[in-house]
């Protein structure tokens, strides 16, 4: 099984030294480094890929919280905090899990699970299936109203909690549906998975760079875990 390299912030030792020895009993877990603020993780993330970051939230100068906030493409997040009101917040951000200390070796060992289930390697594509011939437009439902919109209008939509951003060529639309329900209506060729929370009309794209696709104005990450099978449908 191949190495997960991951990254310990919290500024209180103690909390820091458990789960450096709760990763000891998994061998699959590599703690490549360990802090105790928010601003040096930012040096260490920049340094080197890190796959899991255990994130406190209550810290100096930089909370958990707001330091997720200024990742472009974070790794996959298990907040470890001693406050639950910060759930909400934490699961808002796409966080993989929130242990709330003091956790056990078998609650922790549960939220990397949770982590590894989603570094799994995954397909640029929406499905792998042969995609039936269908009608070039979507139907969907926002703010009491069913709009029409058609495949070539359609730039990019990305993910919100329980509802879908659907940035078209007349601007916003937010329906009251989840990201993989909507994406289950797009045709394969045309629309690409480029990151957990985002997918790209393939049309629509102005260019690459680095790891950010810009469509128009809009800037979109490509998730570390997309960014092969993307390239490969591009023909790049």
């Amino acid at each position: 099984m191949k190495s997960i390299t991951c990254l310990i912030v919290d500024d209180e030792p103690i909390a820091r030294d458990i789960i450096a020895a709760y990763c000891k009993h998994l061998p699959q877990l590599t703690v490549v480094a360990s802090c105790d603020n928010a601003l040096e993780a930012k040096a260490v993330l920049q340094q080197q890929p890190i796959d899991v970051l255990f994130l406190d939230i209550n810290m100096p100068v930089l909370s958990g919280i707001s330091f997720l906030k200024t990742l472009r493409n974070p790794p996959q997040v298990i907040f470890t905090t001693a406050y639950k009101e910060y759930a909400v917040d934490a699961f808002d951000l796409a966080a993989c899990d929130y242990l709330l200390k003091p956790f056990s070796l078998e609650r922790f060992i549960v939220a990397v699970d949770k982590a590894i289930d989603r570094l799994q390697p995954v397909q640029a594509v929406l499905q792998t299936a042969p995609e039936p011939v269908a009608e070039p437009y979507v139907f969907v439902k926002a703010d009491g109203k069913i709009y029409k919109i058609a495949h070539d209008e359609l730039l990019f939509a990305e993910a919100s909690g329980n509802y879908t951003r659907i940035n078209t060529t007349a601007g916003l639309l937010m329906p009251g549906m989840t990201f993989t329900s909507f994406t289950g209506l797009l045709p394969v060729s045309q629309f690409l998975r480029v990151h957990r929370s985002f997918v790209v009309n393939k049309s629509k794209i102005s260019h690459i760079e680095g790891n950010r696709i810009f469509v128009g104005p809009h800037e979109i990450p490509i998730g570390s875990n997309y960014r092969e099978a993307f390239l490969r449908e591009l023909g790049v």
